[in-house]
């Protein structure tokens, strides 16, 4: 079967969940901490690890995918990775990704742990209304979307951890 190619704006639209994650995520910070500068600072930082594990994912795990340097990348990590660094071993995937993921899995609970100790100081329903918000996105969307779009025609879904 030969691989799928997704085009740009697929490509895009495959990235909007995690970024929204991120925009999210950042805002439920800011928003737990009532914006002041500390929490400004605290939601940039947030963001600013959500790029950063990107490039991570894209220098420790996408050299060993299958869709490393090729259109077939969902996300188009592949084509980034392959601008970054060499191809690894392709029989390597699971092991590199069950080493590597743990880098950006506090992203999707920094945010809930912030809003969650700001919940119990003092209750308020904006925060609980973007608490929700989050956990939706973050929790149900972004995996569904994930699952659903990109893993879905994977050549390496039946060894992947996040398949399993």
């Amino acid at each position: 079967m030969a691989m799928r190619k997704y085009s740009n704006s697929e490509t895009l639209i495959a990235n909007i969940p995690y970024f929204l994650m991120l925009i999210i995520g950042a805002f439920t910070i800011a928003i737990s901490f009532q914006y002041v500068a500390t929490a400004i600072v605290g939601a940039a930082v947030y963001f600013v690890y959500g790029v950063v594990g990107m490039f991570w994912i894209m220098i420790f795990v996408c050299p060993y995918c299958a869709y490393y340097g090729a259109r077939g990348c969902p996300c188009g990590y592949g084509i980034v990775a392959a601008k970054m660094v060499k191809k690894g071993d392709h029989n390597c995937f699971a092991v590199k990704f069950k080493r590597h993921i743990p880098v950006i899995v506090p992203l999707w609970f920094i945010p809930v742990i912030c809003g969650g100790v700001s919940l119990w100081k003092s209750y308020s329903w904006p925060l609980i209304v973007i608490v929700m918000v989050f956990i939706v996105e973050s929790f149900v969307i972004l995996p569904l979307v994930s699952k659903k779009h990109g893993c879905v025609e994977c050549p390496q879904k039946d060894e992947c951890p996040w398949m399993k």
